[in-house]
């Protein structure tokens, strides 16, 4: 069970538990109904479809499935064919979907400590699968950001990230700040292109390493227009305390370490077990008395990893085989089969009608 804790030792509410591995707070994606009514399209079959609660949705304190969320907008860019659906959606929100990070960022005393508020406090509070991070080169610093759901399309999620964290850094440089560059891991048509650098200001380059946002490095130590020191110092109290008390799970730790594992190619026992910082015989008897070995969770994990992937790339059978670790695609097809039912290209196949069908 998630730790809850108090702004205060005499606050008789608790706040919301942290998102859990894999999960990401629903009001990050605040709008998102508003968007598709607007397309003339029913927002709730449209959660449905990624196995999205749509009452619980409409709570911004719930958590979804980081996968869901991801195919969510990839398939709404297919359906309404719209190849910037994520820079849409996040030209109609405003930064504060980041909740209290973005309000602690805001009472920051400069642009420095407002940004490491979103180092700190992100994957905490919005989704332990996003984090954030600042590296500077010279006189040029880097705003970079990273979201780790495996493999598959993410072209989407870059480019809504990409629009709100550069509305998050205007708002907090003030009406001085001017991007130097944006960087983005997916690859766009010069079409696209054109119209992220108008919407940017600056220029934009694809199949980068990282998602990143280059300003000049002068503009950490200037003073926020909306520090507060005392609205400061009683959130960053409060999230301190939030994340010492944030302790996931051990099944939910040894998943996530399970999911990056599999994307580096070295998924065991003893991999696993050097990562959490403890020993494989401790790491295997914890997990007995949970009632699961390591090799059913990694099995579950390459499962999921696979239907996103089936669902969401143009990978072959045998580069998936491949990336999820598996010798040859025939083993990987045995194990599909035996946990969905479905061979693989069978699920890619039914992937693809029900895609269809929604157009």
């Amino acid at each position: 069970m998630q730790a809850q804790f108090s702004l205060s030792p005499t606050a008789e509410r608790p706040l919301v538990p942290c998102p859990g591995q894999g999960k990401l707070r629903a009001g990050y994606l605040r709008g998102f109904t508003d968007l598709i009514s607007s397309f003339g399209a029913d927002p709730s079959s449209i959660l449905a479809r990624e196995g999205i609660d749509p009452q619980s949705f409409d709570d911004p304190d719930q958590d979804i499935e980081c996968i869901a969320a991801v195919n969510l907008l990839e398939f709404c860019s297919s359906h309404f064919q719209d190849p910037l659906f994520g820079l849409r959606l996040a030209e109609i929100q405003d930064p504060d979907v980041y909740g209290c990070v973005m309000a602690m960022a805001r009472a920051a005393p400069n642009l420095r400590q407002a940004l490491q508020c979103l180092v700190d406090y992100v994957p905490t509070c919005v989704s332990p699968e996003a984090g954030f991070e600042l590296a500077t080169t010279g006189g040029t610093v880097e705003l970079r950001w990273s979201t780790n759901v495996g493999m598959g399309r993410l072209e989407q999620v870059n480019l809504h990230g990409m629009l709100l964290n550069m509305k998050m850094l205007h708002i907090l440089g003030g009406e001085h700040f001017r991007p130097r560059y944006a960087n983005l891991t997916c690859s766009l048509d010069r079409a696209s292109i054109r119209r992220l650098q108008d919407q940017l200001g600056c220029r934009v380059r694809g199949g980068a390493s990282s998602n990143a946002i280059a300003f000049s490095a002068d503009a950490l130590d200037q003073p926020l227009a909306s520090a507060n020191r005392m609205l400061f110092g009683l959130l960053g109290r409060g999230l301190a305390e939030l994340c010492a008390s944030a302790r996931a799970s051990f099944r939910e730790q040894v998943e996530a370490c399970v999911r990056q594992a599999i994307s580096s190619g070295q998924c065991s026992a003893d991999d696993c077990a050097e990562q959490l910082g403890t020993s494989t015989r401790t790491l295997q008897k914890r997990l007995a008395r949970l009632g699961v070995k390591f090799s059913d969770i990694a099995q579950e994990e390459r499962i999921k990893l696979a239907k996103h992937a089936l669902t969401w790339s143009d990978f072959s059978l045998d580069e998936i085989a491949s990336r999820l670790g598996y010798s040859e695609q025939t083993s990987f097809g045995r194990a599909f089969k035996r946990a969905t039912g479905m061979t693989p290209k069978a699920y890619r196949n039914a992937a693809q009608d029900a895609s269809r069908a929604m157009a």
